[in-house]
């Protein structure tokens, strides 16, 4: 069973797509931190994210590098952001998480393409979203915890920029695949979104529409 998650940052579809592959025994991906090694590589470098060229010269990091603690930053973040409008950067990570998805017995990734490019052919497809509000508040609590000091109007900003970059992309923009149900988390805690999640799967999988 393939599960893809999707949604715009700080949505809640990380902790989401990891309780889900927890639920079923599922490998789990997140692709986000493929787009954040290239972006942290791009500037560990003396480079530029926002240069196409210089962004697709470092997308053949090794695969260690995803468990760097650097990758979770919000610089990281908004480097990601930056090198995934980069077509060729999408094309050359694009292989590394169709073959992900598509290993025997399944796996469930989370990004913003997951159920539009990487998997279409889903079995569960959630678009998991929040007010930019509830957003920046739950990364503004993130960032508190770890000594972060940028305020709440800044870390809002962010948010803002970044939807705007991943919704207006040319290649692969953020959008809610068709056959895609709808987890708005605004107003749920973690236990409670978790539960609607694990809900909406059963019922495409009874179903029989996914």
């Amino acid at each position: 069973m393939i599960i893809a998650v999707d949604g715009p940052a700080a949505s809640g579809k990380g902790t989401i797509a990891r309780a889900l592959a927890r639920h079923y025994g599922l490998p789990h991906l997140d692709t986000g931190l493929l787009y954040r090694a290239v972006g942290v590589a791009v500037m560990r470098a003396g480079g530029d994210p926002a240069d196409p060229a210089q962004a697709l010269a470092v997308c053949d990091f090794p695969a260690e590098m995803l468990a760097d603690p650097a990758l979770r930053s919000e610089e990281a973040g908004r480097a990601a952001s930056i090198v995934s409008v980069h077509e060729a950067v999408r094309d050359a990570l694009f292989a590394r998480q169709r073959a992900f998805a598509r290993q025997p017995g399944g796996a469930v990734l989370d990004g913003r393409d997951i159920g539009t490019v990487i998997a279409p052919d889903a079995d569960a497809k959630l678009f998991v979203t929040a007010s930019p509000a509830a957003r920046a508040a739950r990364r503004h609590a993130e960032l508190q915890a770890g000594g972060g000091t940028r305020s709440l109007e800044a870390v809002l900003g962010d948010i803002y920029a970044r939807d705007a970059r991943d919704s207006n992309r040319a290649a692969a923009p953020l959008v809610q695949a068709d056959d895609a149900d709808l987890l708005d988390t605004t107003e749920l805690g973690i236990t409670a979104a978790v539960q609607r999640a694990i809900a909406l799967v059963e019922a495409r999988r009874t179903s029989g529409r996914g």
